[in-house]
């Protein structure tokens, strides 16, 4: 291919990512260096507005809670993923009737979703879940109110919502393991637990980091879905990373967007010092590939 050529078919892909990444990004990180207020010029104050991001109990309360999720999250789609794909993999004729179900959940609006789950909770809905709990224990539990109910709500529709995505990159590179590998490991008189563990997982260990990546940026950015779920999460300690720079930086009228952008910064360095580990471990199984 020609150099022109090359040039030529990357141009609007380069022209896309500047505009709807390098410069938003950027614009970014200069206003989390002023007071800007809509409509006026920003006033740079340095770091001011991370100083006041990071003595902010509050914005602990909702890295916290945003991390916590993110680890449980993550862990049971990796770990539910894997299952699920080895299963729904071994399957006949079934499996595109199979797959096609449990991709519902994902294809639907996150919002939508959510607001369907919050649902099987909710009295005023029919409540399934929450009539089975009450019958089962004698009380009344409060999902929507009381922090760890509410917590294990909003894991479970994540999970709900996220684990066909999982499944479906898990299926693809288990579909890429040599069966010979497989049937090698059997005759040496590998047990199947085994054989998943020592020739399957590292044979698709690149996969699950993948997985893993992008579980991790989908999680930290949760809000959407704490609308419907969590509609008192600020009250309770339910606020994620995300609504906090929502309410933070729009809610009073976008007074403080500098500090909303601020706090934007900090939630990129913190995607990034999660995501390391898996990016450095995918590098490295490049180069040695």
């Amino acid at each position: 291919m020609r150099r022109r050529e090359f040039l030529g078919l990357i141009a609007p892909s380069v022209l896309v990512m500047g505009g709807l990444l390098v410069l938003p990004l950027y614009r970014t990180v200069e206003w989390s260096l002023q007071r800007v207020n809509y409509g006026e010029a920003g006033t740079f104050v340095g770091l001011d507005n991370y100083s006041a991001a990071l003595s902010d109990p509050r914005l602990g309360r909702a890295v916290l809670f945003t991390v916590g999720l993110t680890a449980v999250v993550v862990a049971t789609l990796i770990v539910g993923g894997y299952l699920l794909a080895v299963m729904v993999n071994g399957l006949g004729r079934s499996k595109p009737f199979v797959l096609g179900f449990l991709l519902i959940s994902y294809v639907v609006p996150n919002i939508v979703g959510a607001t369907m789950f919050s649902w099987l909770f909710d009295a005023n809905f029919g409540g399934v879940v929450n009539h089975l709990v009450s019958t089962l224990t004698g009380h009344e539990v409060l999902w929507f109110i009381d922090p760890w109910p509410n917590r294990l709500v909003i894991a479970l529709d994540t999970i709900w919502f996220m684990l066909p995505f999982s499944m479906l990159v898990i299926i693809a590179g288990l579909q890429g393991v040599p069966a010979e590998v497989i049937e090698a490991s059997r005759i040496d008189g590998a047990s199947t637990f085994r054989t998943h563990w020592s020739v399957i997982i590292p044979s698709i260990r690149g996969v699950l980091g993948f997985v893993a990546i992008i579980s991790i940026m989908d999680v930290l950015r949760t809000f959407d879905q704490l609308v419907p779920l969590s509609p008192q999460a600020t009250q309770i300690g339910n606020e994620s990373i995300m609504l906090y720079i929502y309410n933070v930086a729009f809610q009073d009228g976008g007074q403080q967007l500098g500090l909303g952008s601020a706090i934007n910064v900090l939630l990129i360095l913190l995607i990034v010092i999660l995501l390391y580990p898996f990016i450095r471990g995918i590098a490295k199984e490049a180069r040695q590939a």
